[in-house]
């Protein structure tokens, strides 16, 4: 078992360094069988009505709300594929919209809060995919709380486990894994595309019937903690979460928590089933380099997304997503959210 209060260093010599290894060294050997990718739903920038776009001088609020009204102008593919998404789902458990608009673009911002001098068009895109899916929320650690966010590369964090890394892999995980109010749906809107960086995902719908039976009920048990990840701590000790299950609800269709960078198992047991899932996660991974006008909308409770490395340039031309996180409500964090903004601190 392992103690309360560790630091976010102790935690990743905890064990998770040979799972992050298994799982890169299967990576890239290639998956054992094949791998269906996300169902991709094609549009064009001329059939996404932007009549109800606010002007430019409106808050978020106000362009959140627009774009709620604005999900019944959807073109009809993407807006049946949504509701479909949220039904049934996908096996990739994602999916895919290519060729929605996003607006003039200036050069790629230095870093994620860098002001730019842009139009407001794919943040309205975004929001009003978002709120057909659900309720955007932002959380305060993250960039503010800003409900969309700029995610581009830095130099000063190149080699880190974050959104805005280039130099190393991103690891698999769920997004907010240790959150108690983590996001139903992540979604990536792609403003500038880089060809090299690929967006890698594992569902565990194909993956669950490759996991021994063992394994699966292990997964299944409260035996796993998760650290809070280093943009809600900074540099303070961060403690491991109460004991929880990686895998919940049907056992035939479970419900997925799993960070190959913060969670450990509290026993040997649990920690080889999380070396066993994190392998058979990467040889089910299928992945997409996003283009300009691609969204790519991730159920968080049924995939884990990552990323490969890349090489940016810092020329103003490097890869630029926005990324927004929508849940199911806002009922469910009331007591931790200001307006759109989920306030939840971790204590150290």
């Amino acid at each position: 078992a392992h103690p309360d209060a560790v630091t976010a260093a102790a935690v990743l010599l905890s064990g998770r360094t040979d799972r992050a290894l298994v799982a890169a060294v299967v990576g890239h050997t290639g998956p054992r069988r094949p791998v269906t990718g996300p169902p991709i739903v094609r549009t064009t920038p001329a059939e996404v009505d932007l009549s109800l776009l606010p002007h430019p001088g409106a808050d978020t609020l106000t362009l959140a709300r627009a774009a709620g009204h604005a999900g019944r102008l959807l073109p009809p593919g993407v807006h049946d594929a949504l509701v479909d998404f949220v039904d049934e789902g996908t096996a990739a458990g994602a999916l895919l919209l290519r060729g929605l608009p996003v607006g003039d673009l200036p050069l790629t911002p230095a870093h994620p809060s860098a002001p730019t001098a842009k139009d407001r068009v794919s943040e309205f895109v975004l929001l009003t995919v978002g709120r057909r899916l659900g309720q955007p929320i932002g959380y305060q650690p993250e960039h503010g709380g800003d409900l969309v966010q700029n995610i581009v590369p830095t130099s000063m964090a190149a080699a880190q486990q974050v959104s805005t890394s280039s130099a190393v892999e991103l690891m698999f995980h769920t997004e907010a894994a240790f959150h108690p109010h983590r996001p139903r749906y992540l979604l990536l809107l792609c403003l500038r595309g880089d060809p090299s960086a690929h967006t890698t995902l594992a569902s565990i719908r194909p993956v669950l019937t490759a996991l021994p039976l063992a394994v699966r009920r292990t997964l299944f048990e409260a035996r796993f903690r998760t650290a809070a990840d280093e943009s809600y701590v900074g540099s303070r000790p961060t403690r491991l979460g109460h004991p929880v299950p990686v895998l919940r609800g049907d056992w035939d269709d479970p419900t997925m928590v799993f960070d190959a960078d913060l969670m450990v198992g509290t026993d040997t047991e649990a920690e080889d089933a999380l070396t066993t899932l994190a392998a058979t996660l990467a040889e089910h991974r299928t992945s997409v380099a996003l283009e300009p006008g691609d969204l790519l909308v991730v159920d968080n409770a049924a995939a884990v997304h990552g990323r490969t490395p890349f090489t940016p340039r810092f020329d103003g031309t490097d890869r630029w997503l926005q990324r927004t996180f929508v849940v199911a409500d806002l009922a469910a964090s009331a007591d931790e959210r200001t307006g759109r903004v989920v306030t939840t601190r971790f204590a150290p």
